[in-house]
């Protein structure tokens, strides 16, 4: 009787498996080979449910961000505003174990994307949701009167939040000496106080 494969069960393995390699190793060792070795399968496994190493990094950054969303989606439930938007600032930052290894995943594949227009469409559609949750938290709060001021621009305060977002969680991951968890989330705290 032949084996029952859950390919679904499968697929995900394989890109746990390169979460796992380009978290610790980087992208560029991200190799068809290393991720099978990774998962424990050949490379003719991977073969089987990828077309190629691109479709394979694609997915694994896919089903990273639709973690998140998941994740942000629990957090954020019932709250609206700077509430939510706090939430939502926080998570994205790495301030735990997962949420380092996320950022990591992340920054690994902006390099990349800069010389792939595939992996930078994936980035940017997925910036594009983030940048309009942002925006809509923003004009809820304004809506609301949780902003002390009503004359700045939603979009500014948008771009300068995410801004921080990313420049906090790269100065973390490249200068862990320098910045501490609790200084990365005072950092956001403060910049959200200041709304």
């Amino acid at each position: 009787m032949p084996k029952i494969v859950d390919h679904d069960e499968r697929r995900r393995e394989v890109l746990s498996a390169a979460r796992r390699v380009i978290v610790r190793d980087g992208i560029d060792a991200a190799t068809t080979r290393a991720i099978a070795k990774e998962a424990g399968y050949s490379n003719g496994v991977l073969a089987h449910y990828f077309a190629d190493k691109d479709e394979i990094l694609l997915s694994a950054l896919r089903q990273s961000h639709q973690r998140i969303r998941d994740r942000l989606t629990r957090k954020v439930e019932g709250a609206t505003g700077l509430a939510a938007l706090r939430e939502l600032l926080l998570d994205n930052l790495p301030l735990d174990a997962e949420r380092t290894q996320e950022s990591r995943l992340e920054v690994s594949f902006w390099s990349r994307s800069l010389a792939s227009e595939r992996l930078a469409e994936v980035q940017r559609t997925e910036a594009d949701e983030l940048r309009a949750a942002v925006r809509d938290l923003l004009a809820q709060a304004r809506a609301a009167g949780e902003l002390r001021s009503t004359d700045d621009n939603l979009d500014d305060l948008t771009e300068h939040l995410l801004a921080l977002v990313d420049g906090l969680s790269l100065h973390l991951l490249l200068y862990p000496g320098r910045l501490r968890r609790v200084d990365v989330e005072r950092l956001m705290l403060q910049a959200l106080d200041r709304l």
